[in-house]
């Protein structure tokens, strides 16, 4: 029998069986919503200042509601406070300290993933990458100098990479077996 509490709400697991995580299928729910909206990331982005979260139309916003800046570090926060506020609907990582991305937008369809994405993916293994919002484009994550960004657009591809200045709306949605590591980023040819 088992005497630790719910990981959840800290409610007694005492009489529920070994091994219990959780008192019920609210906080187990919860728990899984929580972890899904903040994902798993690479230790190197959550130990740093550079959290904000957003709004459904993915305005930036503090852990209060208020509104959040991509240059402004008073209004960022850590991961923990990310995600331990109910504001907006998401959070989201800013860019910098030597993190950049690498955004592929339009590039999965029915599943598959674009030749030109895929050949953006295989030039950049080992590091961390998550399926946007959309469901429908990529996010690289990697070490990356801070530099100003590019936006490339030909009707096919639609890439975007950065480094400073922006955030970026998390997902935690990891695409394939990408690592929970960062590594440097071999940005495309544009």
């Amino acid at each position: 029998m088992t005497t630790t509490g719910c990981e959840e709400c800290g409610a007694s697991l005492r009489l529920l069986r070994a091994g219990a995580r959780y008192c019920g299928s609210n906080c187990r729910l919860r728990a899984h919503r929580r972890a899904k909206s903040a994902g798993d990331l690479p230790a190197e982005m959550k130990s740093q200042r550079r959290f904000v979260r957003h709004t459904s139309t993915k305005r930036p916003i503090t852990t209060t509601g208020r509104s959040a800046s991509s240059t402004n570090p008073d209004t960022w926060s850590t991961h923990a406070e990310a995600i331990a506020s109910t504001a907006g609907t998401g959070i989201g990582y800013v860019l910098g300290a030597g993190i950049g991305c690498i955004d592929l937008d339009h590039c999965i369809a029915d599943g598959k993933v674009a030749a030109w994405a895929q050949d953006v993916v295989d030039a950049n293994p080992g590091t961390y990458i998550e399926i946007s919002r959309s469901g429908e484009g990529l996010h690289i994550f990697g070490r990356l100098d801070e530099a100003a960004g590019r936006n490339f657009r030909d009707g096919e591809r639609a890439i975007e990479f950065y480094s400073t200045g922006r955030y970026i709306a998390l997902t935690g949605n990891r695409f394939g077996s990408a690592p929970l590591r960062l590594a440097a980023l071999r940005v495309p040819t544009l």
